[in-house]
């Protein structure tokens, strides 16, 4: 039986001079086990020891456990750490950074050994040096920036925290990077994806995804509404052929950095004044013909929307959807987003949960499904950003942003403020 962790022997006879805290553990590997018959003399073999593992001293430090255990101090186990105080030597054998699981059985079979239970019964492994693989540090970041370094016969190490995999011509995601559950940054940059899988949604840790440089067409709406939601802080899809991200997008509230330059996109989420973490937006040379009303609920600190084709917007040149009376489907919908009642696939149709979903705003505040007058108006982009990269080479900073409006009164109160305030 091991154990993987960090460990300090206090020897309790030395003089601490006052000091208070302990010094920093040693990783180590600590084995329960049972030496060979050539290690010790006939009358201790067979008995389980306790053997500490380093770097520096793979053989290890062996301390016999039957009846040589003073007191077990576990209040923090759940922490990973916890304290062994053998009677002979006079030492504490102190251990953090344990997975708390392991370390509980760890401390299980020790108390069973010291309990004196037949060796038989316990998980004994017959003490040998270990490799030095096993003792050292845990890897947790890995670079790879050329297809021929690239591992096609190993395993990535579990306790990878980081890592990169550019230019190795990759066409699909390695399934193997997929288990590495501690991720917390996956760049795979500068590769041939055309595909996004579902089970990124299961790195559960995964806070910085980066994909520039691909042939991605989508981002899958299944990673909107995965784990992703409450991990991911920064996405970068730039140079790719994305032409618009869906609904569910917006989903995704822990974003802070997000960057989708020189794809081909022609509208954002409709809803991304809902990415109220946003800090970070580029999205220059793309398609985009106007910015959606939310967008005015955004507050960055640097926008770049550089070399889209911004239509030149009219207020005074309206799309009018509206329906008067308006039909009960109209009448309802509204009622349900403006009273705020909750709905969902197992209360009412799904396919009416995906119209309420695309409902849109009115100036007023106020919502409406189908029936609305639709205009652009511009906005200068200071008024969501602290910095803002210049949207074309004439050194303007304004963009038209799409407006809803749920009525004729709302349009003409819109009309009248607008003319007001440009006198």
């Amino acid at each position: 039986m091991k154990l993987q962790c960090e460990v300090e022997v206090v020897n309790r006879h030395l003089p601490t001079f006052g000091l208070k805290g302990r010094g920093k553990g040693t990783r180590a590997v600590l084995s329960l086990g049972r030496p060979s018959d050539k290690t010790l003399p006939q009358s201790q073999s067979g008995t389980a020891h306790l053997v500490i593992h380093t770097l520096k001293d793979k053989t290890g430090s062996r301390y016999k456990l039957k009846e040589n255990i003073e007191q077990f101090f576990t209040k923090f186990v759940e922490e990973g750490k916890a304290t062994v105080r053998l009677k002979e030597p006079a030492v504490d054998v102190c251990l953090s950074k344990a997975n708390s699981s392991n370390l509980k059985n760890f401390l299980s079979a020790v108390r069973l050994a010291h309990q004196g239970c037949a060796v038989e019964t316990l998980p004994l492994l017959t003490l040998a040096p270990l490799k030095t693989s096993e003792v050292e540090k845990p890897k947790t970041k890995m670079v790879i920036t050329s297809k021929k370094d690239y591992p096609l016969t190993k395993n990535f190490p579990y306790s990878l925290e980081h890592l990169q995999a550019s230019y190795c011509r990759l066409a699909r995601i390695d399934m193997r990077m997929l288990c590495l559950k501690k991720l917390k940054k996956l760049d795979l940059s500068h590769n041939h994806i055309k595909k996004l899988p579902a089970t990124i949604g299961d790195l559960v840790n995964l806070q910085e995804l980066i994909l520039n440089d691909n042939h991605l067409e989508t981002f899958s709406e299944v990673l909107c509404s995965s784990t992703l939601q409450k991990s991911l802080q920064s996405l970068d899809l730039s140079q790719n052929k994305i032409k618009a991200l869906p609904l569910q997008f917006c989903q995704l509230q822990e974003l802070i950095y997000l960057k989708l330059d020189d794809n081909e996109l022609i509208r954002f989420p409709f809803k991304i004044g809902q990415l109220s973490n946003l800090r970070f937006l580029s999205a220059a040379r793309n398609k985009l013909p106007f910015l959606p009303s939310s967008f005015k609920k955004l507050s960055l600190e640097y926008l770049d929307l550089f070399g889209n084709v911004f239509e030149q917007p009219n207020l005074l040149v309206p799309n009018i959807q509206l329906t008067i009376p308006l039909t009960l489907l109209e009448t309802s919908a509204r009622a349900v987003l403006n009273y705020r009642i909750p709905y969902a696939s197992h209360i009412i149709p799904f396919h009416l949960c995906q119209d309420l979903d695309t409902s849109k705003s009115c100036e007023c505040g106020k919502s409406c499904l189908s029936s609305f007058i639709q205009a652009t108006i511009t906005m200068n982009l200071h008024y969501v950003a602290h910095t803002v990269v210049l949207v074309d080479n004439m050194g303007g900073t304004e963009a038209p942003i799409l407006c809803y409006f749920c009525s004729l009164t709302c349009y003409s109160q819109f009309l009248d403020r607008s003319t007001k305030s440009n006198r």
